[in-house]
Parts: C-alpha cells; structure tokens; sequence
C-alpha cells in the first residue's frame, strides 16, 4: 500500500507542479476565486487539502528516509485542514497571499514539487 500512496503522490505531485510552473498566473486566478466565496471557499479549498492529506496518512506511515517526507506532506496537509475549518477567516487571509505581483511562488512550488517527485520517482524505480 506503501508503494501505490508513493505513485499517487507522485502522480498528483508531477502534474500540479507541472501546472504551476506553466500556468503561475491561473492558479492567482484560482485562488482568487476561491477566495470569493469567502469562508465557504475556504471550507472548500480545505476539503481538498483534507482528503489529498488524509489518504497519504492512512495509508502511508513510512519514518525513515525519503519517503518520510511523504509522510510529513500528508501530516502537513491534514494540519493545514484543520486550520482553515477551525478558523477560516485565517484561511481567508492565506487565501489574500496570491497575487499577480506574486505569481513566480508558484512557479517555485512547481519546481520543488517537481524536484521531490523526481525523488520520489528515483526512490520508486531503484526500490522494486
């Protein structure tokens, strides 16, 4: 079960930092609009988080080596949950961060995510 949480986060951790890397602008856009719709919005974006989070958790408790971090990724997504539906209006205010001025983060984000899945990937090939 290990290995198919690894894939998935692989998977999902190759095409959003894919995504942010080309499309750093629609994902200001993005958050924007979540953002419109206020603490609903967050709660939605919380979701997200929550479930993304709360599959590698369940299904991937590995403490040692690289895949720990997988393990502290999923822990940090939960917490984050927790977070924006215990108080949203702090979500909101996460929420505020992204702007055009601000859009290269994401081209950033995409690159460490991009980084750590192949990492992970190398971790996955040489583990069989």
């Amino acid at each position: 079960m290990e290995r198919a949480i690894q894939i998935y986060a692989l998977i999902n951790f190759t095409v959003i930092g894919i995504s942010h890397a080309l499309q750093p602008r629609a994902w200001v856009e993005f958050f924007a609009t979540v953002r419109g719709h206020g603490k609903a919005g967050v709660f939605g974006y919380a979701f997200v988080t929550l479930i993304f989070g709360s599959i590698i958790v369940a299904f991937h408790n590995v403490w040692s080596g690289l895949p720990m971090v997988l393990t502290i990724m999923g822990w940090g997504q939960v917490m984050k949950a927790l977070v924006y539906f215990s108080f949203p209006k702090f979500g909101l205010s996460q929420l505020r961060i992204p702007t055009n001025e601000r859009a290269y983060t994401f081209v950033v984000g995409g690159i460490v995510l991009l980084l750590f899945a192949a990492a992970l990937g190398y971790h996955l090939w040489t583990s069989k």
